[in-house]
């Protein structure tokens, strides 16, 4: 493998099965079974210093920490042939979605520091993804997975991948649509009854096929579409969604936003309030952050209508450090309830990617969040008033963490929200 790459493979946190960097599908644990989904294959990376390069595409800047880069590199493809594919299924992504994949902004929002009393040394820093390829953050989880299975089609190691699946009704289900039909692929969305039917119209303007999910008699307790997602899969699917034990690689160009904001702030920011559903921003981010050596307190914030985290932070408490992944069961299910909130975005009744989020919180003294619903609707108002971003709930949400908690932060620190999500 070529020593421009610094990830040597992956590792399961629960079973601790390894695999190499080299598998041309490296989706799932080797150890997960249908009746067994509990695992989740985490990227170990090698000890070489976290140095990024100068360029205004993430998935070029930060190419080395990358495991699909260093996939494609294991079977022989060269660092400038990686570069060039980026570049390649970058334009058609623009091409499509009207905007490539760059470095999002990330500053200091003024107006809303001092709405909320901070100092001039402290103050609300907000990571701006509303103006990414499709509104959110969503696609850099999706363009990884992406660009392993175009490196696998180009240098000979897999068949085409034609057809794709995702379960969501919401930002990623058009992030996945938009990848989907820039490199002409086949993309079935799985979605609920409820779905907005402005995404399902984008959706089908973008050529997916959409799948109505409705809950079955027969049904497992979870989420109707996640079930036939799977189903889709098991027929031979490529898992294209956001759930890292689904697709071990939905959690590699994630980390692209803990790196990007590492890189602008660095050991002064103090704090991370980061909006969580399924999990995988959040342990993207905190992921991100470690592998720059930083550790700023990460507080995952949920909604108090759905919070099956803040209930596995509870469990995972009474048990020895780093033996929660061996305790799914007794940590993470199903939240009972009929999830509600402004924040629709956030209302998986599973947090998937618990374990990575867990691991960011313990390595920084951080905290899961649970917010009520009057600071939902209250951190939707003040973000959008205050910085003209045209922002979703669920996007913003992460400040209502910050809100929630706004006695315990000093005025002089500096903290972090993302706004993910152009209100629709």
């Amino acid at each position: 493998m070529s020593t421009t790459s610094n990830v040597l493979g992956y590792r399961c946190a629960v079973c601790a099965a390894e695999v190499d960097i080299s598998a041309p599908s490296p989706w799932r644990c080797p150890g997960a079974t249908a009746a067994d989904r509990h695992h989740v294959l985490r990227i170990v990376r090698g000890l070489a210093p976290f140095r990024p390069v100068d360029d205004p595409d993430p998935f070029v800047a930060f190419g080395a920490e990358l495991a699909w880069q260093a996939f494609a590199l294991s079977h022989g493809m060269t660092e400038e042939a990686a570069r060039a594919l980026v570049g390649q299924v970058g334009e058609r992504i623009a091409a499509v979605g009207g905007i490539g994949f760059r470095v999002t902004p990330f500053d200091r929002a003024d107006r809303l520091s001092n709405a909320l009393e901070f100092t001039e040394d402290g103050g609300v820093w907000v990571k701006d993804e509303t103006g990414n390829v499709a509104g959110s953050h969503k696609a850099r989880h999706l363009l990884s997975i992406l660009l392993h299975i175009k490196a696998a089609e180009a240098l000979g190691v897999g068949g085409r991948e034609s057809r794709l699946a995702i379960a969501s009704c919401g930002n990623a289900a058009l992030a996945a649509a938009t990848l989907a039909a820039a490199d002409r692929r086949e993309l079935e969305v799985f979605v609920p009854p409820w779905a907005d039917p402005v995404v399902v119209e984008a959706l089908q303007r973008l050529r997916a096929e959409v799948t109505i999910c409705p809950r079955r008699d027969d049904d497992p307790p979870g989420d109707p579409c996640v079930h036939r997602f799977r189903e889709a899969v098991a027929a031979g699917a490529v898992p294209f969604g956001v759930q890292g034990p689904e697709n071990a690689l939905a959690l590699d160009g994630g980390r692209t936003l803990g790196w990007e904001m590492s890189e602008v702030l660095g050991p002064t920011l103090d704090r991370v309030f980061v909006q969580v559903g399924g999990g995988a921003l959040a342990a993207c981010v905190g992921r991100g952050f470690a592998d720059a050596g930083l550790h700023p307190r990460l507080h995952a914030v949920q909604a108090a209508g759905c919070a099956p985290l803040a209930r596995a932070r509870e469990q995972a408490a009474r048990l020895p450090r780093g033996a929660a992944g061996a305790h799914w069961d007794e940590c993470m299910w199903a939240w009972e309830d009929e999830p509600t909130s402004a924040a629709d975005g956030i209302l998986d009744d599973e947090t998937y990617d618990w374990l990575g989020v867990l691991e960011a919180i313990d390595g920084g003294g951080g905290s899961v969040v649970v917010a009520p619903e009057m600071a939902i609707v209250e951190a939707h108002d003040l973000g959008v008033a205050a910085t003209g971003i045209p922002v979703s709930a669920t996007g913003t949400a992460g400040l209502a963490g910050l809100l929630a908690i706004r006695e315990q932060v000093a005025d002089d620190e500096r903290v972090a929200v993302i706004f993910s999500g152009v209100e629709r």
